[in-house]
């Protein structure tokens, strides 16, 4: 519906609470071109090769660990245009799980469509990831390897098994940072995903220790490849202090991980909420406003205190609302984002169990309210131009380097006389962004006044909408400025209405409300209302807000 606004209209927001922080999504550089960037470690940064501050935000896509040796989803769509989707979304590094079982001989892809994905026809596992690392450097995303579990049927608690030995861990980290070895879209390798049961954090068994053992793994990594990030994960339990598997580092102020290249090494710890596991802490008292202090206790300290960076490799859930899960989950994106810590969400697939994912079950739709959550805190794509300051506190940084969000409001009515029955306002909300913007997170305001009718006296009708009338949602409020009441009405959308994506618009949003016994309006005395009933035009009279 361009066609309906020939000029641009001034209406600008951000979003996000306070702030929806869009990513720009940059075209990569041509190949012959492009210059290796490589990351490492400065004190609890993480840098690139041009000594500016980059954070890892990204989603983790898991499939090759399981045992379908292919990342899931290829049943329903291509898997070019789910990259395409997460570069869309505002992410700029991919974890890619993965088990030792995904090299063996007999371990063959399945589960996929090759009429939607006939190049991965007759491809190995291994063949299967070099697609998506090469599919994901040509769209400027990072890529993490993730070491998930030895074998594809099951996680493990310690990093090797009776079937899959300490050697064959350390041999296939090696093989696979030989295979990348000069491919900086490959970043580094999350060593074991989740050591817990069993495993210790510096006690000197070389048979328990994670520390020890991601010292050797680490160090055998970087003789081969020596620009890769060693990832290293905690432990569940560490002196009598017990966490989620994988996110317990209170071991590292004691026993920090020594490797051969130091500016390599950043720790990543896994956290969940009541969703995952009902832990005290989401039961104590003074929930959620504990929770700040538990995180810097268990893993937060590290990157406070300078040590080294610390990336949550692993988070999500269900619920971002007002439950305690989504105030868990909204609590700690914010502990992220004034912190400073790289994250990799869990996850893009629906079928996380206890999760779910960023797609909804048909593999397409996003949750919006997941998506506009995590919009809160993105950073640029790793190699897009940022600014040039390297100072401590990046999130000024980020800010600089994205757009401001571009959504316009259009406005005409369907009724211009001055006393009326049934005010029939009329909306297009057009987004000349650059990233989708998910309807569920707008709201747009009325402003009017009621007469005499406060709230309950009043109906509201949707007549037609382009997004269908049943995601469109009405409702009566107020606010008070300046000693003065005004009343507006409200307009909200259901999940189901979907994202307005960059360049596109709502089309038409046709509404009307009446007071219960049909008294008149006077619309002459309302701030909203304008007598304009031909092409919609640019009204600053209406308000939209996001979350």
């Amino acid at each position: 519906m361009r066609s309906l606004y020939p000029y641009r209209i001034s209406f600008q927001t951000w979003l996000g609470g306070a702030t929806l922080m869009v990513v720009a999504l940059l075209a990569p550089a041509a190949e012959a071109s492009h210059r290796p960037n490589y990351l490492h470690a400065e004190g609890s940064r993480i840098v690139d090769s041009h000594d500016r501050e980059v954070r890892l935000t990204g989603v983790n896509w898991f499939g090759l660990e399981t045992p379908n040796y292919a990342p899931h989803g290829l049943w329903t769509r291509n898997w070019e245009g789910m990259l395409d989707q997460i570069k869309t979304l505002g992410f700029n590094t991919l974890r890619i799980p993965f088990s030792n079982q995904l090299f063996d001989p007999g371990s063959v892809p399945n589960s996929i469509n090759f009429d939607l994905n006939p190049d991965l026809k007759g491809l190995s596992g291994l063949e299967i990831l070099d697609k998506l690392i090469q599919g994901a450097g040509a769209r400027g995303l990072k890529v993490i390897l993730d070491r998930h579990r030895p074998d594809s049927g099951s996680q493990s608690d310690l990093w090797y098994t009776d079937r899959y030995s300490k050697a064959r861990w350390i041999a296939d980290w090696q093989m696979l940072a030989r295979r990348y070895l000069g491919d900086d879209t490959v970043i580094g390798a999350d060593l074991h995903n989740e050591p817990h049961g069993r495993a210790t954090w510096g006690s000197g068994d070389p048979a328990t220790d994670w520390r020890w053992a991601a010292e050797r793994a680490g160090n055998a990594i970087l003789e081969v490849n020596p620009n890769w990030l060693i990832i290293v994960q905690g432990v569940d339990q560490y002196r009598g202090h017990w966490y989620w598997w994988g996110g317990n580092l209170r071991g590292v102020a004691e026993h920090p991980v020594r490797l051969s290249q130091p500016q390599q090494l950043v720790y990543s710890t896994h956290d969940y909420g009541p969703g995952v596991y009902p832990q005290p802490w989401f039961s104590a008292p003074d929930f959620p406003h504990n929770l700040p202090g538990i995180w810097d206790q268990t893993w937060g300290y590290i990157r406070r205190q300078g040590i080294a960076p610390v990336l949550v490799g692993e988070f999500g859930g269900r619920s971002v609302y007002g439950d305690a899960e989504g105030v868990w989950q909204r609590s700690l994106v914010s502990y992220l984002r004034e912190g400073g810590f790289s994250y990799v969400y869990w996850s893009l697939n629906p079928n996380s169990g206890d999760t779910g994912g960023i797609l909804l079950d048909d593999w397409y739709s996003v949750q919006p309210d997941k998506q506009a959550l995590l919009s809160t805190y993105q950073f640029p794509l790793i190699d897009a131009p940022q600014a040039s300051s390297t100072t401590a506190s990046a999130q000024p940084e980020a800010r600089a380097s994205s757009p401001r969000l571009d959504l316009r409001v259009l406005y005409r009515t369907a009724d211009p006389s001055s006393l009326s029955n049934d005010p029939k306002p009329e909306f297009v909300i057009a987004n000349e962004g650059t990233t989708a913007v998910p309807l569920a997170i707008l709201e747009l305001r009325y402003w009017y006044s009621a007469e005499g009718e406060r709230g309950g006296g009043q109906t509201f009708h949707c007549d037609w909408a382009q997004v269908r009338c049943g995601y469109v949602h009405g409702s009566f409020a107020h606010a008070y400025r300046g000693g003065q009441r005004w009343d507006y009405l409200r307009l909200a959308f259901s999940a189901q209405a979907g994202m307005i994506t960059p360049g596109d618009d709502t089309g038409e949003i046709k509404v009307r409300f009446n007071k219960v016994d049909w008294a008149p309006y006077r619309q002459s005395n309302d701030y909203s209302f304008g007598a304009v009933t031909s092409e919609y035009v640019e009204w600053r009279r209406v308000t939209l807000y996001a979350n």
